[in-house]
This record gives C-alpha cells, sequence and structure tokens, in this order.
C-alpha cells in the first residue's frame, strides 16, 4: 500500500514538472488521472492485477481548472498522477 506523506501549506513543491511528463510520454507511460489515498492505492492495485506497469509522479498544478488546483495546494504532498504502460515481455 502506497501512504502519502503530508507537506506544508501551499509548499513550492506544489507545482510539479510538467517537462517530466513529456519524458514519461517518450518512456511509453500513458497518464490516467492524479488522486490522493484510498483510490490512490486502490488503482494502483488494480492496475498491476491487469498486467500494467504503475508508475506515480507528484501531481503538477492544472491551471485552468481551479477546483483541482484548490484541492493540491492545500496538501500537494498526498496527490499523484498515475501513469501506467504495459510489462515489457521477460525472457
Amino acid at each position: 500500500m502506497f501512504i502519502a506523506e503530508s507537506g506544508p501549506l501551499l509548499s513550492s513543491r506544489c507545482g510539479g514538472d510538467k517537462s517530466k511528463e513529456e519524458q514519461l510520454k517518450r518512456e511509453g507511460w500513458m497518464c490516467q488521472f492524479t488522486t490522493d489515498e484510498p483510490r490512490l492505492s486502490e488503482a494502483v492495485e488494480l492496475y498491476r492485477s491487469l498486467g500494467f506497469e504503475v508508475h506515480l509522479e507528484p501531481a503538477v498544478l492544472n491551471e485552468e481548472n481551479e477546483l483541482c488546483k484548490t484541492c493540491i495546494q492545500v496538501d500537494c504532498q498526498k496527490y499523484k498522477t498515475i501513469y501506467i504502460r504495459r510489462k515489457t515481455a521477460e525472457f
């Protein structure tokens, strides 16, 4: 089970790294959604049971979506964005 750590209120670390998202896409990762516990652990378990690799990244603020932005800013360290990709065959 993944347990998110709490961060300081309106942390400067809330911005995330949008260039990291482009790098992940080039590596074959597909962005799914951003969430916190308990949905985070449930989704990770589900994707793994379906045969996917799972990678978590800190949430990146979406400046266009005020509702999401507000929640993430309150405690940004607990929100993670889920990326998945098919497992590669091991020989």
